[in-house]
């Protein structure tokens, strides 16, 4: 079944666009009639996402950027850039950019417990607040940030303190967020995922995703396109009057 149309002449901005969980993001929007700024990293990989987005739309356009999401000299260039190949402000963004440096509590280190922290967190907060500030500094108020946390955040996980301090701290963002843009018609919401199948998981041994599989109600990992489905509804109209929430797509997981 076809996507409906609901975000056209939409421009949407998606970190972390360039594999896995992002770059079905950035398929689903441009499915949906968005323009998309894929940004990733590593500019081989949103360049391979944006060769996969649909150009169906009159008016419709892509380009792929690459950022340090937790640099704020990067995040100020990548919003000019933006401005500049499109003449306007992106009213969708989904800080989905994050990373692992997973160790027990008492072998983590400092600077991998700073780097985890630096993308997962204070990135969505530089991007939120850029973002906003464009939005609202374009005298045309209305918006979607779409902040992506982890059911990890709220419940923990064994070798994953740094991951798991990073993904609630984005829930206390966006809920912050939320207050404090509502105003400028800017809703602010998180996407909490469980486990789902991308290029991180095929690396684990089958043993342990069978054990992980078996703590899932719904007896399977999610797919990207889980997550991609929802960032959609939470980027439309259709969920014109939700923010603040955290929404939990893990098939009934609660570790």
């Amino acid at each position: 079944m076809a996507a409906p149309i609901r975000l056209r002449s939409t421009l949407a901005l998606v970190t972390g666009g360039g594999s896995g969980i992002g770059r079905a993001i950035c398929q689903r929007l441009s499915q949906e009639g968005a323009s998309v700024a894929v940004v990733d990293l590593n500019l081989d990989s949103a360049k391979e996402t944006l060769q996969s987005l649909s150009r169906g739309i009159p008016g419709q356009d892509h380009v792929a950027l690459t950022a340090d999401v937790s640099r704020a000299d990067h995040v100020r260039a990548l919003m000019e850039q933006i401005q500049s190949y499109f003449s306007s402000p992106p009213r969708v963004a989904v800080n989905n950019a994050g990373i692992t440096k997973d160790d027990f509590l008492l072998r983590l280190s400092e600077k991998n417990f700073e780097s985890v922290l630096n993308v997962n967190l204070k990135g969505p907060f530089l991007i939120t607040q850029a973002v906003a500030q464009s939005i609202v500094a374009s005298g045309k108020n209305g918006g979607s940030i779409i902040n992506m946390g982890s059911i990890v955040g709220k419940v923990g996980n064994l070798g994953q303190a740094n991951y798991a301090a990073s993904k609630s701290g984005v829930e206390g963002l966006t809920k912050t967020a939320a207050k404090e843009l509502a105003k400028f018609d800017i809703r602010c919401n998180t996407v909490l995922p469980g486990f789902i199948a991308t290029p991180m998981t095929d690396k684990v041994p089958q043993k342990v995703m069978d054990k992980i599989v078996s703590l899932v109600p719904m007896g399977r990992l999610g797919q990207p396109e889980d997550i991609a489905d929802v960032c959609a509804f939470l980027a439309s109209d259709d969920s014109r009057y939700i923010t603040g929430a955290s929404i939990e797509v893990t098939g009934g997981l609660y570790l």
